[in-house]
């Protein structure tokens, strides 16, 4: 069994190794097989095996099938969307059943929206996590935000462009408006976009626009405790330093908007307006 990453939104982005699983796998389990065989004609890929469904209804149902296939020599390669099976997507159920079988389960690595986003909202990337979906009802997603405020770590989180306005709107309120963040929307399509601001910008934003698409938050981690905001003229000589030592002006104000978790706007503004 072999779970294929799936381009996000450029075809192009599919590896070697998925076309060729895709022309040769026996079995193709698909989260839409409609949008499989979409990417198969972009790919110029002919799938031969058999191709089926596996989306989050009938999982439970599909996986002792594909086991069992598995189990008899099949190959089977498990697709989804966009992104990695088991990550927000149907697969874990799957490679566990695989697993607890015997079968032996590998990857055709692919383009990831939780490291693109990280990597592109300016935040710092050397440690982070992964928090998926926030809870669809209020109560329970404010909950789990509460429980989040004292991360360190830069978090990632999924969200329906229906409700990343309310979750915005949480956000702010629970980790506080001047929290760095950036908004990652239709990653690698034709519309893509990264807004970067911070948290209470963000949610006002998205109060007015209504984005659509498909919606990465990326939300920095919060200050050591105890620690307070350096005074301006701090932040200032520190941009300053880092000019002299051979950065840009725009690359010196991220670095230490990054550095002391400031959005990078409040840091620009204490340097222009000096």
């Amino acid at each position: 069994m072999v779970l294929v990453g799936a381009p996000l939104g450029n075809p192009a982005d599919a590896s070697t190794h998925v076309r060729e699983l895709l022309g040769s796998a026996d079995i193709v389990a698909a989260e839409d097989t409609r949008r499989l065989a979409r990417l198969a004609r972009d790919l110029g890929v002919s799938v031969t095996g058999r191709m089926v469904s596996l989306f989050e209804g009938n999982e439970v149902r599909r996986t002792p099938e594909l086991v069992a296939a598995a189990s008899a020599g099949a190959v089977v390669a498990v697709i989804t969307d966009g992104g990695m099976p088991g990550v927000s997507d149907p697969g874990y159920r799957l490679v566990r059943a695989a697993l607890d079988a015997g079968v032996p389960v590998s990857a055709a690595p692919g383009p990831s929206a939780v490291t693109a986003a990280l990597v592109l909202s300016g935040l710092p990337a050397d440690r982070f996590c992964f928090e998926g979906f926030l809870p669809r009802r209020a109560a329970e997603r404010r909950a789990l935000l509460a429980s989040l405020a004292g991360e360190r770590r830069t978090m990632v989180f999924f969200e329906a462009p229906h409700r990343v306005a309310a979750s915005l709107a949480d956000l702010a309120s629970v980790f506080g408006p001047q929290r760095p963040a950036a908004l990652c929307r239709e990653l690698t399509k034709s519309y893509e976009e990264v807004r970067r601001d911070d948290l209470g910008a963000l949610a006002a934003w998205a109060g007015e626009v209504a984005p659509r698409g498909e919606i990465t938050l990326v939300v920095g981690g919060a200050p050591p405790a105890g620690a307070t905001r350096p005074a301006d003229a701090d932040l200032r000589q520190a941009v300053a330093a880092r000019e002299a030592a051979g950065e840009s002006r725009r690359d010196a104000i991220a670095s230490v908007a990054r550095e002391y978790t400031l959005p990078r706007r409040t840091v620009y503004q204490l340097v222009v307006n000096e």
